[in-house]
């Protein structure tokens, strides 16, 4: 429906300007030479600016969009001096077309030279400087409605695409949200029942009693572990510090690791404390996985605001903050989300230590997520960009309206109160009018209404002459925007037809008339469509948090249907047969084996499953990443460019790289850069691949945030795959991210 009526109203104002032209050529003497000869031009005009410039998804940066600004430049201008009374309403065309085409500033030199050559035009024709002030302005004014009902259309189309684009952002950080939550909570479950089976097989037989009761902890781990998969699908899971104490030490003892642990810490809050239990779990999954460590020791300490936690260890080092995908990036994401830190280092001895801080009380998590979510820069530059459009359309209207009274004779004080009858026009227009948020009563919209009329009609009914009349279009608009739809409508047709009934009183000639229908239609229609499609794009910008946060619904119950078809069975058949194993330990131990090798099977199953739902949920898609950065890109007004070599024969690992590359130099840009054009380039050899992110605004920051993104993570990242990454200005004086991974022979 407002693409629809934007449509519309596009169509009948621009073809109320070109039927405006044609009934002067009419009133000038027609022959059917310059009835043929004018139609043809005008007609040419409309299908240039409906068909090519005000079309949405149009390419106007292309040669076909230059080369019909080149015939619309000719079109305006030759014919000129031969319909001079007609054509000076035609400069808008091609002053709003070179805003839409033009790049930069050179846009609006263009803009305001075309709307002073109209007034040099008509110099040669007229000598008065009000008439001669009027064109200028007529001109500009035209030009910014051509413009501006030509791109908010295309504006709330790609703000249409860019509120499913943010709901598939806000699923992508549930996903990686789910898959830090499945490696942190269910992969050490599954490591310690492998251990705790692989000891229970060997014991069986020989020391009964201990491997009944390696058997009663896998039971609590297995349950444990299924009340886990409940909880990260219903998005809720808070650890138990000191639970996670008594698991480590139990786990690490069973693997044969002497274990030192010190707890001595204030009161956390639950954020806090999860923090620290989830780096406890990390930490010794990574020591039982990677290390070959004998001694271990755990410290947790506090002091004042602050609590940390020490585990250190005599092995090899266990994985690093910088390789990809590992557990400890996630902790870090944990730990940094909170105010807190993490290092992970070997240490003097050969050891390696895992060390993080944490606030002990953080800030509220609203105001934490708040300051952490990067604003989207698109719906704010519609707004304002419609806000200033229709203030600077209404101020052009009254300026247009306020150099024809002081050209047409008045009686005393005439332009006095045609002054304050325009201005308070303008005030009520803008003051309350284009106002969305007031919620008005009926009286008082009745009111309004009542003192627009009166600034409207009250001086040219004093002073007989019509062009007093502020702009009485305005009135019509305000009727459809105050009034309910039906009543509103047919308040507007009457101040049109009113419009026309008070020239022919004050005698004025059929093309005078008919100049009054055409500019009360214009200003009504143009008023209330900026004001409805400035609605829109608020409603837009509103809508985007619940679409997102419906999206994301979808995602967390398919990720509980996941969890449910891979993991429920597999942990469900661990659970019983770790009971059946419990009851036979004593009376049949070869059974119990048997059973216990069963058990082991599935919870190796079981883990690769984990690894395998984490990874489809943290792979970064490039093709997905490609179609959001450019709805994004769009949607913020940023001109995109976007060359994609063929992709689809790169390396998984190289594909993602380069996609968080894309995603993060995107964000930088949406961030902290005020480019009008991004180009995106990926360049593929045998032997290398290069992508370029280059924008014309200001230098992207670089530094590290706070979540642990940025340069310096990406160079990382880049590195890892043996490539490098560069951040700077060009020669050219734009802006440049280039990543290049060298590609491995077949």
């Amino acid at each position: 429906m407002s693409r629809r009526l934007a449509y519309v109203v596009v169509s009948v104002v621009f073809a109320n300007y070109l039927g405006n032209a044609f009934s002067y050529v009419l009133a000038a003497g027609a022959t059917p030479v310059r009835i043929a000869t004018s139609l043809a031009c005008l007609v040419t005009i409309g299908f240039l600016q409906l068909r090519v410039f005000s079309r949405p998804g149009s390419n106007l940066h292309s040669g076909k969009a230059y080369l019909a600004l080149g015939a619309m430049a000719c079109l305006v201008y030759v014919p000129y001096p031969f319909f001079p009374n007609a054509w000076h309403g035609m400069p808008g065309f091609l002053a709003g077309s070179a805003l839409l085409v033009l790049p930069g500033r050179v846009r609006w030199l263009v803009f305001f030279a075309v709307a002073l050559s109209n007034s040099l035009i008509r110099s040669q024709f007229v000598s008065d400087p009000a008439q001669l002030a009027y064109y200028a302005v007529s001109a500009m004014v035209a030009g910014m409605v051509v413009y501006g009902l030509s791109r908010l259309p295309s504006l709330v189309k790609q703000l249409e695409t860019a509120r499913s684009d943010l709901a598939d952002l806000a699923v992508s950080q549930e996903r990686l949200r789910f898959a830090r939550d499945l490696h942190d909570l269910l992969g050490f479950s599954l490591s310690a029942i492998t251990l705790k089976v692989e000891l229970a097989i060997r014991m069986l037989g020989t020391q009964t009693e201990r491997a009944t009761r390696e058997l009663v902890e896998i039971l609590g781990i297995a349950r444990e572990a299924l009340t886990d998969v409940r909880a990260v699908a219903s998005s809720y899971r808070e650890l138990s510090l000191s639970d996670e104490i008594e698991s480590a030490r139990s786990v690490l003892i069973a693997a044969g690791v002497r274990t030192t642990i010190e707890a001595n810490h204030p009161e956390l809050s639950p954020r806090s404390r999860t923090v620290l239990a989830t780096v406890l779990r990390e930490g010794v999954t990574n020591l039982l996985r990677h290390s070959d460590a004998t001694r271990c020791t755990i410290t947790i300490s506090g002091t004042g605001r602050l609590a940390s936690i020490d585990i250190v260890n005599d092995g090899t080092p266990a994985e690093t903050l910088g390789e990809r995908g590992s557990g400890l990036t996630n902790l870090a994401t944990r730990a940094t989300a909170i105010g807190g830190s993490l290092l992970a280092q070997t240490t003097s001895d050969g050891g390696y230590r895992l060390h993080a801080e944490v606030p002990v009380e953080p800030e509220p998590e609203s105001q934490e997520k708040q300051a952490r979510t990067p604003r989207f820069a698109g719906p704010l530059i519609a707004t304002r960009f419609a806000q200033v459009l229709l203030t600077a359309v209404v101020i052009g209207y009254a300026a247009m309206a306020m150099t024809l009274v002081t050209y047409y004779p008045v009686g005393v004080l005439g332009i006095e109160v045609a002054a304050v009858g325009i201005a308070g026009t303008v005030a009520l227009v803008l003051g309350v009018v284009t106002r969305p948020h007031l919620r008005l009563s009926p009286p008082l919209r009745l009111g309004v209404l009542a003192g627009l009329a009166a600034c409207v009609y009250v001086p040219p009914l004093v002073f007989g002459n019509p062009y007093l009349a502020g702009v009485p279009g305005f009135l019509a608009g305000a009727c459809a925007l105050l009034l309910p739809r039906r009543a509103g409508w047919m308040a507007f047709l009457a101040v049109v037809g009113l419009q026309g009934v008070i020239y022919s009183l004050l005698g004025e000639d059929t093309v005078a008339i008919g100049y009054a229908l055409i500019a009360t239609t214009n200003h009504g229609l143009v008023l209330y469509a900026l004001t409805r499609l400035r609605s829109m794009v608020n409603q837009l910008h509103e809508a985007r948090e619940e679409l997102a946060t419906a999206a994301v619904t979808q995602e967390r119950l398919r990720f509980a249907r996941d969890l449910h078809d891979l993991l429920g069975y597999s942990l469900s058949a661990i659970t019983l047969k770790s009971e059946l194993t419990h009851r036979l330990a004593s009376i049949d131990p070869g059974r119990a084996r048997q059973e216990l090798t069963e058990v082991l099977e599935i919870s190796r199953q079981a883990l690769a499953d984990v690894r395998s739902v984490a990874l489809s949920y943290r792979e970064l898609s490039f093709d997905e990443e490609t179609q959001s950065a450019q709805a994004l890109l769009s949607a913020a007004d940023i001109e995109v460019t976007v060359k994609i070599d063929a992709c689809d024969q790169l390396p998984t690992e190289v594909k993602v790289t380069l996609a968080t590359v894309l995603r993060e130099g995107v964000t930088n840009l949406l961030r902290h850069s005020k480019a009008e054009h991004c180009e995106i380039v990926l360049s593929s050899s045998r032997h290398l691949v290069t992508m370029d992110i280059t924008n014309d605004g200001i230098p992207t920051i670089e530094r590290r945030s706070r979540d642990g993104s940025g340069i310096g993570n990406l160079t990382t990242r880049v590195r890892a795959l043996g490539g490098d990454l560069h951040a700077g200005l060009t020669p050219e004086h734009t802006y440049r991210l280039r990543a290049e991974i060298p590609l491995p022979f077949n």
